[in-house]
């Protein structure tokens, strides 16, 4: 698979629920995408980093997966919406405390301006708990706006610097 034509999708969060860890509440989470008819082709390893904007709050994991949808990119962030409510997930102010994050990332080539769904995610680039992780597993996956690499946005990503992946020192 050509990674340019990947469906990218970021999970995170910072509370763990019933799961007793937010790895345990994402891997779960991971499972359920094979469920919705997402079945995950590559996955990046966990990554941790400061909540932002308050670093005092628990802080997050990342990851990033490429999946294979069959779905039309609307019908794909309902399942997505509905995969995170599923693990409490409840929507409130910009920014607060989650189970569970699921962000479409990119939808192969497919630039939309549309406000109910931008993609690629207009955001993204600029963190790297997004980039490192996309960077892992598919390096070379080209912007399709920027058209710079996920090795290259993870680089020069400016919110989140302090994310690495769980285990590595910083």
């Amino acid at each position: 698979m050509n990674s340019d034509d990947a469906v990218i999708v970021a999970l995170g969060g910072n509370m763990a629920g019933d799961f007793g860890s937010s790895e345990a509440l994402l891997e779960a989470a991971l499972a359920g995408f094979a469920e919705a008819g997402l079945p995950v082709l590559l996955r990046s390893s966990w990554w941790r980093s400061a909540a932002w904007p308050d670093p005092n709050v628990q802080e997050y994991r990342n990851g990033v997966v490429l999946v294979e949808a069959q779905l039309s990119p609307q019908d794909l962030i309902r399942t997505l919406f509905m995969i995170e409510a599923r693990f409490g997930r409840a929507r409130g102010a910009p920014n607060a405390s989650r189970t569970l994050d699921l962000d479409l990332i990119a939808y192969g080539r497919l630039v939309s301006g549309d406000p109910e769904l931008t993609l690629p995610h207009p955001r993204a680039h600029e963190r790297l708990f997004v980039m490192g992780p996309l960077a892992q597993i598919a390096p070379r996956w080209r912007h399709p706006v920027l058209g710079r690499t996920a090795l290259e946005l993870a680089a020069a990503a400016t919110v989140g610097r302090d994310a690495a992946p769980v285990g590595a020192s910083n």
